[in-house]
């Protein structure tokens, strides 16, 4: 076959859905957002002028369970009264280093909660401390326990929310030792707020996504791709300037080859089973050009809002490529975007134009 730029369209015909971000079996995170630090279980009278900041980094080694390593910078604050009555202001700035294990409850979910426990290590710096004793700067072990929500705002970055309480290994936290502590023990609380960039995906998750890396199932009912190839003739001649049938479900549109009869799950990413023998022919024609690199682009009719169809084509794009990448068609020949409603071919007014727009776009790049 001669060498040439292509760019394929798949036209579906599919249904509005709800989607959900891209779930990956592991994944590498890179965190950074504010701190807001309380004493708790302290000799002082705690106060809230207090204020931090925190760095992280985290491996998901599954989609439950992930480990993180965070470097967190707080400023605490606490009044004591000294042999005069007068009220002081003590403060205390940690900079410590937290090991945690993560386990998250709803993995699936684009609103996912975890738990978390671990042990850090702090330099701890005092001003204004009560007890004379105690050295400015000491270094001191803590536990951790604590839980949170992560809010999935696209495929590569989610918001963090997280509560945190950190019991540590002796009682000089606020700078105040009382003699009639037995076992005493300080602690402090932490509330956090922050981003997260997601990267070094691995492969999809089929715990998540059961459709990903399906197997092709034969369909038991007969579908009317008569019926759509007349749609395709009814609404979009206006583009077309050559056009050759290569195969009763693949046609060549000038720089284009359109794919009938691919469709989704209503509601849903999912492939139905009679899309599979038409992915597969298109297997079939990207093997025959191995140098041949695809965009999948995915497109929505204009009904819902613009970010709404925007995520749900870019999910229904990832769903054909995980297909693709499935049945031997590498990884790196493959890549996804989404423009919601962007570049109609047809009526939106119309039942069968709404059907034409929505739809998926092979586009070849080099």
């Amino acid at each position: 076959m001669k060498k040439i730029i292509l760019t394929i369209a798949l036209l579906l015909t599919i249904g509005i859905g709800s989607s959900i971000a891209q779930i990956v079996t592991d994944y590498w995170s890179f965190g950074f957002g504010l701190t807001y630090p309380r004493f708790s279980n302290v000799n002082i009278q705690p106060l809230n002028s207090n204020y931090g900041g925190f760095l992280s980094i985290e491996k998901n080694f599954s989609e439950n369970v992930g480990l993180r390593f965070k470097t967190v910078f707080t400023h605490q604050e606490g009044e004591w009264k000294n042999s005069s009555l007068n009220m002081i202001t003590e403060s205390t700035n940690l900079v410590t280093g937290d090991l945690d294990l993560l386990y998250y409850v709803l993995p699936c979910e684009p609103v996912s909660p975890y738990l978390f426990a671990g042990a850090g290590v702090s330099l701890r710096m005092l001003s204004n401390w009560a007890t004379p004793a105690l050295d400015e700067n000491e270094t001191a072990l803590s536990f951790n326990v604590g839980g949170g929500v992560e809010w999935a705002i696209g495929s590569d970055w989610k918001i963090m929310t997280e509560y945190g309480f950190h019991k540590m290994f002796n009682s000089e936290l606020d700078g105040a030792v009382v003699s009639t502590e037995v076992n005493g023990r300080d602690a402090y609380m932490t509330l956090n707020l922050g981003l997260q960039f997601v990267f070094g995906k691995g492969a999809p998750s089929k715990l998540c996504e059961p459709c990903q890396g399906i197997t092709q199932v034969i369909t038991p009912e007969k579908v009317d791709y008569d019926k759509i190839e007349e749609l395709i003739i009814e609404h979009i001649p206006k583009i077309i300037t050559r056009d050759v049938v290569v195969d009763k479900y693949i046609v060549a549109v000038n720089d284009r080859i359109v794919l009938v009869g691919v469709n989704f799950a209503f509601d849903k990413s999912e492939l139905l089973p009679e899309s599979y023998p038409v992915l597969d022919k298109a297997i079939t024609l990207l093997n025959n050009n191995p140098k041949v690199n695809v965009e999948v682009e995915g497109y929505c009719d204009y009904i819902g809002s613009n970010a709404y169809n925007k995520e749900l084509s870019v999910n229904r794009a990832i769903t054909v490529k995980s297909y693709l990448v499935s049945k031997g068609i590498a990884d790196s020949r493959l890549s996804t975007v989404g423009y919601g409603e962007q570049n109609p071919v047809a009526d939106n007014e119309t039942e069968d134009g709404r059907a034409m727009n929505r739809r998926i776009v092979f586009r070849i790049i080099k």
